[in-house]
């Protein structure tokens, strides 16, 4: 057969690929979650946290995606992959090299070869050019390169999901961070207005007892209650604090960057619009899916890159050049060189190596697969306990506000009985505490709420 011949064959093998067709898995999901709508929502083109309609969270996300350490580090992480996938792809094609060479050489006389220097015609010292231009293909002629690459190419594509998943964590902490400062604040204002109405009882309750209208029971659980209500004021300050020290970390500043819009109150934002969509959905929207499939697919195609063991391996090698004592004789016909190769090798006995290759990439797909589709169901458990939360959450915060009217108007009849002296101090205390604790009960129900909205963004992949 001549060369011509062998490489044509080789050409028309290189399109057999060895190893198993990939076919993304279909998992078996519910037609509509549980706590959702029983029809899919139309996509979310906007991003999660616009639901909020905060001008201020807006501005943080901003920060966060430009600043954020964790996504910087997670977009290197794509940078090796895509070389990675680059290089797998390059090893397809033929490479080239040049080599150029201008070398001189000095003889010794009393050496092995010492005995020429007797000829009238020696000479102690020579030069050498050697200009060389070479050039090797090693003929993927049964997919073992096409399926490393292929794999290269599904774990970039797994980088770049894991990129969108390290988004979404940073996005969605931004969010809770911002709504548990706010929620913090507002419990903080009511816990001050308390103290102010504290005090001024206190105040009118010393001026009876120095006028023998009241008490020194009176007066000193008046001055519980103060007490009471300025106890709960350090560790709402500190919660505030620590969720304006975790913005600043998440927007990749110190944490005393963390000031200026945050530190005056604002309400709690209500997300509005977020709705589950079909199961189905999370496998186009979720990140962490998105990167588990394509981690499958990369386990596959390393199955076939390994089963490529077991057949030989077929490379091309040519060599052209010159060669020349003189520079004046380098580019002649007679200092030409040449030289072409086809070159075959095969593992044809290794003690099973091949086999223990193909067992253990069949062995890291099985796990893939199964990694996968626990993925799947716990993207859906998430879904579903951020759907609950939501619902409960809200009509937790409904029936603690309607709570708050309530002891709002027992409170003002408490005090107006009081100062008419028909109650007694202790009633009206008794409605403070009570006042006190629903609204604090309420403020952190409507920021839970707001929390499982962000929950359930980011169930759904945001």
């Amino acid at each position: 057969m001549t060369r011509a011949a062998v490489l044509a064959v080789a050409l028309l093998l290189s399109g057999c690929m060895v190893g198993p067709t990939y076919r993304a898995p279909a998992p078996s999901l519910a037609p509509a979650f549980r706590g959702g709508p029983p029809g899919p929502s139309a996509a979310r083109t906007a991003p999660f946290w616009r639901a909020f309609d905060d001008p201020v969270l807006n501005g943080l996300e901003d920060r966060a995606l430009a600043q954020n350490l964790d996504l910087a580090a997670a977009a290197a992480r794509v940078g090796q992959a895509r070389a990675a996938a680059h290089a797998a792809v390059a090893a397809l094609l033929p490479a080239a090299e040049a080599d150029t060479q201008d070398a001189r050489a000095y003889s010794s006389t009393k050496g092995t070869t010492g005995y020429l220097s007797q000829f009238p015609q020696y000479k102690r010292t020579a030069s050498l050019y050697d200009v060389t231009a070479g050039a090797s293909w090693e003929i993927d002629v049964f997919g073992g390169q096409r399926r490393e690459a292929q794999a290269a190419r599904a774990e970039l594509a797994a980088a770049g999901a894991d990129v969108a998943g390290a988004r979404l964590m940073v996005t969605a902490d931004v969010a809770d961070a911002y709504i548990q400062l706010r929620g913090f604040q507002r419990r903080l204002a009511l816990a001050e207005s308390q103290v102010a109405a504290d005090r001024r009882l206190l105040e009118l309750v010393r001026y009876r007892f120095e006028e023998g209208q009241a008490s020194r029971r009176e007066a000193d659980a008046s001055e519980a209650s103060l007490q009471t209500a300025l106890a709960t004021l350090p560790l709402l300050k500190m919660g505030a604090e620590a969720q304006m020290n975790r913005l600043a970390v998440l927007a990749g500043a110190p944490p005393e960057a963390a000031r200026g819009a945050l530190e005056s109150p604002a309400t709690i934002p209500l997300a509005r619009g977020l709705e589950p969509g079909a199961p189905g959905d999370l496998l186009r929207t979720r990140p962490d899916l998105i990167a588990a499939e394509r981690k499958l697919a990369a386990a596959n195609a390393k199955v076939g890159a390994a089963i490529a063991g077991y057949y030989p391996r077929v490379s091309l090698q040519s060599l052209l050049g010159w060669d020349s004592t003189s520079t004046a004789a380098l580019f002649t016909s007679p200092a030409a060189e040449a030289q072409g190769a086809l070159g075959i090798k095969w593992r044809l006995f290794d003690f099973g190596r091949v086999d223990a290759e193909v067992a253990n990439a069949r062995g890291a797909e099985a796990a893939a697969l199964a990694g996968w589709r626990q993925a799947v169901l716990r993207a859906c458990e998430d879904v579903e306990n951020a759907l609950t939360a939501r619902l409960q959450r809200a009509d937790q915060a409904r029936a603690l506000h309607l709570a708050e009217a309530a002891l709002q108007r027992s409170r003002q009849a408490a005090a107006d009985g009081y100062a008419a002296g028909t109650l007694s101090l202790l009633e009206v205390t008794d409605a403070d505490r009570q006042l006190l604790s629903v609204q604090d009960q309420a403020a952190q129900a409507d920021a839970d709420s707001a929390r499982a909205a962000v929950a359930l963004a980011r169930a759904l992949g945001g």
